[in-house]
C-alpha cells in the first residue's frame, strides 16, 4: 500500500477517500492548493500524489517536482479542459471524477513505474534519449489476415502500460479494423481527419488531442486513431500527409503504433497517370516513417509462403535492419511436430532470418479480447500470447533502461527500508 497526498476538490475527496483508507493507503496529507503540495513533497514523503487537474492545483512546476523525487503524480480531471491541460504538460494519469474509487484503486496499485511524465521535456529538447528506441512503429503483414491488428493493439498496450505516451494509428488504405477491434465509434475516421489538417498546415497538439480517442484502462490507457470506415475513402491518405501527420504524432508521442496495409504494389506501375491519387500511398509513408517494421505471418504452409515472399519485397523499400520478424499461431496441428523449430528453419533456409519472433496459437485469448473489444492485456492477462508479445516489447522496442521501470519500488518504500534497516 502507499502514502498518499490529496488536493482534491471536497465533493471529489469525499467520493474517494474512505475506499483509499479501507484498501490501506496511509493519507499523510490532504491539502487545498498546489504550493501546499509542493511544501509537503520533501516534508511527508508521499509515495503518490493525487490531485485535481485543475490550474490551482496542478502545473508543470508540480509535475517536475514529483518528477525529481521519483513520485507518482494521479490528476483527477473534473472537465475536458483540465484533462487537455493535464495532457498538455505531459502528464499521462489522468482519471475523470466520474470514476469509481474501484478505477482509481486499480491505477494506484497497477500503474506504471516512476515517474509520472516519462522523456517529455527530453523530446521538447531533441535529447539522445529518445534516440534508443524506435518511436514509430509500423505493423506490416501479407494478404491473409495473419493478425497485423491484434498484434498492432497489443504492442501499444504493452508500451502504454511501460509508462509511455502511445498513439495507435489505423492506416490500412484497404478499411479500418481498430475502432471495431477495441469497440469505439469509427463514424468519423480520427487518422484521416488529421491527414486533412495536415494538408492545410492546421495539425497541431490540440487538433491531435480533440481528434483521437481514449482506450482507457486502468493499467494502459492510450489515445487510438481509427481508420477509413470504408475502403473508397483511400484517395484522404496521400503519401504527403500521411508523412505530415506522422511528423506532428512524432513530436506528440513517444510512441506512435501504425497498422498498415497489406499490399506493397507500386500503382504508378498499373497506371500511366503519374498524377493520379495511389492507393497505397499511405502504407509506403508510414514504412518510410518508421523507425522499426514489424512484419507479421502466419504459422502454416500457405502463411509461411506469404510471409517469405511478402518480407523479401519489404526489404526492397525497408532497410533489412529496421524489420522483425513475428510468426504468429504457432501449432502443431498446422504444421506437425515441433512446429517451433519447422518454423526458425524455414526462415533460416529461405530468409536468412535467424531472429524471428514465434507467437503461439492462443484462440481463447483472442477471442476474449474480440468478445470484451479490450486488449490482449485487460482480457487475458495470463496469456501466452500476451506474455510473448509483452516480452518482445520488452526485448526489441524499450530502451535498455526501460525494463527496470516495471515493478519499480515506489521511492518512499525504498527511503522507508533504508530507516527499518
Amino acid at each position: 500500500m502507499a502514502r498518499l497526498a490529496l488536493a482534491l476538490e471536497p465533493s471529489v475527496e469525499d467520493r474517494f477517500l474512505a475506499d483509499l483508507v479501507e484498501a490501506g493507503h496511509v493519507i499523510v496529507a490532504r491539502v487545498v492548493g498546489r504550493r501546499d503540495v509542493l511544501d509537503c513533497l520533501d516534508v511527508l514523503g508521499p509515495d503518490i500524489v493525487v490531485v485535481g487537474a485543475g490550474a490551482a492545483t496542478l502545473d508543470s512546476e508540480l509535475l517536475a517536482a514529483c518528477d525529481q523525487r521519483g513520485i507518482r503524480l494521479v490528476a483527477i480531471a473534473s472537465t475536458d479542459r483540465d484533462r487537455a491541460e493535464a495532457n498538455r504538460i505531459g502528464l499521462h494519469e489522468v482519471l475523470d471524477a466520474e470514476v469509481g474509487p474501484a478505477e482509481l484503486e486499480a491505477l494506484l496499485a497497477g500503474g506504471p513505474g516512476l515517474p509520472s511524465r516519462l522523456g517529455h521535456e527530453s523530446r521538447e529538447r531533441g535529447s539522445s534519449h529518445r534516440d534508443d528506441r524506435p518511436g514509430i512503429v509500423a505493423v506490416w503483414g501479407p494478404s491473409g489476415a495473419p493478425g497485423r491488428t491484434t498484434i498492432a493493439v497489443g504492442i501499444a498496450a504493452e508500451l502504454a502500460a511501460a509508462g509511455h505516451l502511445v498513439a495507435l494509428v489505423d492506416a490500412d488504405p484497404y478499411g479500418g479494423a481498430i475502432a471495431a477491434a477495441l469497440g469505439l465509434l469509427d463514424e468519423a475516421p480520427g487518422f484521416a481527419s488529421a491527414c486533412r489538417l495536415a494538408g492545410t498546415g492546421a495539425l497541431d497538439r490540440v487538433e491531435l488531442e480533440r481528434i483521437a480517442q481514449r482506450y482507457s484502462s486502468p493499467r494502459a490507457s492510450f489515445d487510438v486513431f481509427t481508420g477509413l470506415v470504408g475502403p473508397s475513402r483511400w484517395p484522404e491518405l496521400s503519401h504527403e500527409r500521411v508523412t505530415d501527420t506522422l511528423r506532428v504524432m512524432r513530436s506528440r508521442f513517444e510512441f506512435v503504433v501504425i497498422d498498415v496495409g497489406f499490399s506493397l504494389e507500386r500503382d504508378e506501375e498499373l497506371t500511366s497517370d503519374p498524377f493520379a491519387p495511389r492507393r497505397n500511398a499511405a502504407t509506403f509513408a508510414a514504412l518510410a516513417a518508421a523507425d522499426r517494421v514489424v512484419a507479421v505471418g502466419l504459422a502454416d504452409p500457405v502463411g509461411m509462403s506469404r510471409l517469405l515472399r511478402g518480407h523479401a519485397e519489404l526489404v526492397e523499400h525497408v532497410e533489412h535492419d529496421r524489420v522483425d520478424v513475428l510468426v504468429n499461431r504457432v501449432r502443431t496441428s498446422a504444421l506437425g511436430m515441433d512446429a517451433h523449430a519447422q518454423v526458425r528453419q524455414t526462415l533460416r533456409r529461405f530468409a536468412g532470418l535467424a531472429d524471428a519472433v514465434l507467437l503461439p496459437q492462443d484462440g481463447r485469448a483472442a477471442d476474449a479480447a474480440i468478445l470484451t473489444a479490450r486488449t490482449l492485456r485487460d482480457a487475458a492477462p495470463r496469456s501466452p500470447l500476451r506474455a510473448a508479445l509483452r516480452s518482445y516489447v520488452d526485448d526489441r522496442l524499450l530502451p535498455s533502461n526501460a525494463g527496470t521501470r516495471r515493478g519499480r519500488v515506489p521511492f518512499g518504500a525504498l527511503r522507508r527500508r533504508a530507516v527499518a534497516v
